[in-house]
């Protein structure tokens, strides 16, 4: 059990891009957040009014057109580390849509050991974001804004953060194509985990674009995230490591995601995230790390979308998420 709390660390400190690892906190901020995120990846920006949970990838995701959806995501990694997500989205009268979202990772029970390996007994850890988003459309562009208010109970020591995201999107006129940017988690420290801590916040800057070529049943994501980290990646000259190459430095700021629409009510869902693969792969083989897959299906008033992603041979982490338009089925009724 200790073994698999460690490799879920270990997916995160990859996940977040932090191979220099230890030096920011409030890392779960980057996992994704819902079952069509993590099937595509892990990280996007472009995908625009296809999934209310996107704003907290970008505020300039969700639109109007998804007003009155409700969602809730599980997710499944290793042992009893979970992350449940909880999104929707509302008009009100002179303010226009907002959405608002929770994203809780619990840690589960972990045994706790003094320095002499006696045991001190069982503790609990999580960490919870309280979200509000609000974007706006002017022409073909759409600009959006995140708030929010994060917490963090590690072993009994805590910290909290009051943070922001700012997104764009270019929507094009014509064309199934979409351009989005996103600066992610600006803000402050509000409380620190201990009196001489000073925690780093996980600063991002990501691009990227979705196109859907005419005719065909594909819809193609690519998006480059950690732009602001001078490196990403970890080798061990000691160990007889070689350096990575200048493509495989780029590469591991490169996701992935692919859709294959066999039906306006069910799509299959690819994503392949290369730092992940070379961070996690075993020696012998890569095992799938990195590979994520899933599918979307609607069934009447109802949502249903399941990912599959890859860490090493044998694990993984498996995600669900359900959602439906609750205002319009109320109104129904």
């Amino acid at each position: 059990m200790r073994r698999l709390h460690l490799l879920f660390f270990l997916f995160c400190t990859v996940s977040s891009y932090a191979q220099i690892g230890g030096k920011r906190s409030f890392e779960f901020l980057q996992l994704p957040a819902s079952a069509r995120q993590a099937a595509l990846g892990g990280v996007n920006v472009s995908l625009a009014d296809q999934d209310v949970n996107f704003f907290f990838a970008s505020p300039a995701l969700v639109s109007d057109t998804l007003a009155g959806t409700a969602s809730a995501s599980y997710q499944f990694y290793v042992a009893d580390v979970g992350q449940a997500t909880f999104a929707y989205a509302h008009t009100f009268r002179g303010i226009g849509t907002l959405s608002f979202g929770v994203q809780h990772l619990s840690y589960g029970t972990i045994q706790s050991y003094d320095p002499a390996g006696n045991p001190l007994g069982d503790y609990k850890s999580s960490e919870t974001a309280w979200v509000v988003s609000k974007s706006h459309q002017v022409g073909h562009f759409r600009m959006g804004a995140n708030l929010k208010l994060v917490f963090s109970n590690l072993a009994g020591y805590r910290a909290s953060a009051l943070m922001m995201d700012l997104g764009g999107v270019f929507v094009h006129p014509q064309q199934d194509l979409r351009v989005g940017l996103t600066i992610r988690n600006l803000g402050a420290t509000l409380s620190e985990y201990t009196d001489t801590g000073e925690t780093s916040l996980p600063f991002d800057v990501q691009v990227g674009a979705t196109f859907k070529p005419e005719h065909m049943p594909l819809r193609f994501s690519l998006t480059a995230y950690a732009l602001t980290r001078k490196d990403v990646t970890y080798y061990d000259p000691v160990s007889g490591d070689d350096e990575p190459g200048t493509l495989d430095k780029v590469l591991r700021r490169i996701n992935f995601g692919a859709e294959i629409l066999f039906h306006r009510n069910v799509n299959l869902l690819l994503g392949y995230n290369y730092l992940q693969h070379q961070e996690l792969k075993l020696e012998e083989g890569g095992g799938g790390a990195g590979i994520s897959l899933g599918f979307s299906a609607r069934i009447k008033a109802f949502e249903f979308v399941f990912s599959r992603s890859g860490y090493v041979a044998g694990n993984g982490g498996y995600t669900l998420t359900l959602s439906s338009n609750v205002e319009r089925m109320l109104k129904r009724r």
